[in-house]
């Protein structure tokens, strides 16, 4: 591909997408992911924020390490300890690179940053100068660029260009823009710089207005040559823009706009259900491109005009995104090599024999319950099986729960807390209901339920349940992870796992804050 049709895919679902509320990732589930975008040959990786935490430190610089057929990026404020620890956690990758920004608008400049114009133009120029002295790869960001001052936006891009900065982006970072008005801007930057020619143009938005794809497809289409976006759609507030739609509008619509990605597409599913897995957060099923119902036909006129001739009514096929593609069903009688292999090929490996023995274990359970195990039942069993061996303080032993017509539902639990084995026995609405309170009279945590949310892994009245429960408490907000072919476990084990998450108190620093 030439650079002038090309789309540079930047993927920044473990930086901005995790800071979705309750989204954060351990270390070891940041690499699951990185090392799956690498194999769908994304571009650019943002791996976190370095200064923001000990812990997103530790993960830019593992996948700096470890990734090495994706660009590794770090986010840095237009600070010098951030762009020095950014240098710092990327000093070992193959392709590295530093992205730091500074708001532009006269809202932030006023409010957040209390400083004049000038002054912003001279800190974005020295941050660009002090990155590029550590890396050979910059790239600058005018947070809030959406409601920025066209000709302020001119003369700082051209500084920072001039500081060594090789990729600008221009944020719609509170999702205000609309196509239009965004490709005006975007045309009228690349028209207006002098030295424009010598970066690359990127885009990032934000999906407030539902907008953020659109207003992405409207750049590219105006000049711009990065998209910044994230798997599901993942990020905060509404989210950003979803690479997996970005991609496939690319593709499936490359008579009108011309242009290609470096992407393998059928690596999106995958992808998609990892994350889902890892944060916690369902994909909805009329989610386009990777929802449950994204190619399903319910509608007989539908289904005659497929049958006929698929185009009739699909732009594109569902193996071109991974759907089916790599279906391998695993039973009881398969062997712990294919187990191991099957969970390489979908992006996980296992530190040591132990952790590979447990899930294999686990496994075999599921098999006595499941005749056929599927992708989606690996991926929840290991992302069970790590949140479980995670969990340090509270544990289950045993669950007993009596629910029929007419009667209160009672739930009579069994917990290891530290080393002492608790029981507590609750009445609820529901048998979750009453699960849950029998947990917390033993946990007694004071945290509020936030989110309650069940997903079937699979098709079929035995498919396994993954459950995800958001707790907050004092203003910290985790998400529990469980998953059992009993929902009603599933349940036990993602309110445990939250209250594990807010046991150990991880501290994470917003990268704004």
């Amino acid at each position: 591909m030439s650079n002038d049709n090309r789309v540079i895919i930047f993927d920044t679902t473990l930086r901005d997408g995790e800071q979705s509320p309750g989204a954060s990732m351990t270390r070891d589930e940041k690499l699951r992911v990185a090392k799956q975008l690498e194999k769908m040959r994304v571009d650019v990786i943002e791996a976190g924020f370095a200064i923001a935490s000990p812990g997103d430190f530790e993960s830019v610089k593992t996948i700096a390490e470890a990734v090495t057929e994706s660009r590794v990026c770090s986010l840095s404020r237009a600070l010098d300890a951030d762009i020095d620890r950014a240098g710092e956690a990327l000093q070992n990758a193959a392709m590295g690179r530093i992205h730091t920004f500074i708001a532009t608008s006269p809202i932030h400049m006023k409010y957040k940053l209390q400083m004049e114009p000038d002054q912003v133009v001279e800190q974005a120029v020295k941050a660009v100068t002090r990155a590029r002295n550590l890396i050979d790869d910059v790239e600058f960001s005018l947070e809030d660029a959406s409601r920025s001052e066209l000709d302020f936006m001119c003369r700082i891009i051209e500084k920072v260009i001039d500081a060594g900065a090789s990729t600008i982006n221009i944020p719609d970072t509170v999702g205000y823009a609309v196509p239009e008005e965004f490709a005006h801007t975007i045309g009228q930057l690349v028209q207006r710089i002098p030295n424009a020619d010598k970066a690359i143009f990127s885009v990032h938005c934000h999906n407030d207005l539902g907008l953020a794809v659109a207003n992405s497809l409207a750049a590219v289409g105006a000049g711009a040559r990065q998209v910044e976006c994230t798997i599901n759609g993942l990020g905060e507030r509404a989210g950003n823009a979803s690479l997996e739609e970005i991609v496939m509008a690319i593709r499936t619509r490359k008579d009108t706009l011309g242009l290609e990605t470096n992407i393998d597409t059928t690596q999106i599913v995958p992808a998609s259900r990892l994350v889902s897995s890892v944060t916690g957060f369902p994909v909805q099923p009329n989610k386009a491109i990777v929802g449950a119902n994204a190619f399903a036909h319910e509608s007989g006129i539908h289904q005659d005009g497929v049958l006929k001739h698929r185009e009739t009514y699909e732009i594109m096929t569902a193996q071109d995104v991974g759907w089916n593609t790599n279906r391998m069903v695993l039973g009881k009688h398969s062997g712990r090599a294919a187990f191991r292999s099957r969970l390489e090929e979908l992006g996980t490996t296992f530190a040591t024999d132990s952790e590979l023995n447990n899930a294999f274990s686990r496994f075999k359970d599921l098999a006595d319950k499941k005749h056929e195990i599927f992708d989606e039942d690996l991926v929840a069993l290991v992302s069970d099986t790590r949140a479980e061996a995670s969990s340090e303080q509270f544990k289950l032993s045993s669950l007993s729960v009596t629910s029929q017509t007419g009667e209160t539902p009672v739930a009579k639990i069994v917990m290891q807390v530290g080393n002492e084995e608790r029981r507590a026995e609750s009445t609820g609405s529901g048998p979750v209901d009453a699960t849950f309170k029998a947990i917390e009279s033993i946990a007694e945590s004071g945290a509020s339920l936030q989110i309650y949310s069940v997903n079937a892994v699979t098709e079929g009245t035995d498919s396994q349940g993954e459950v995800t429960v958001r707790l907050e408490n004092g203003g910290r907000i985790v998400n529990g992870l469980g998953a059992d072919t009993d929902i009603i476990i599933a349940s036990a084990k993602a309110y445990i796992h939250a209250l594990n998450m807010l046991d150990a108190n991880v501290q994470k620093a917003h990268p704004q804050v």
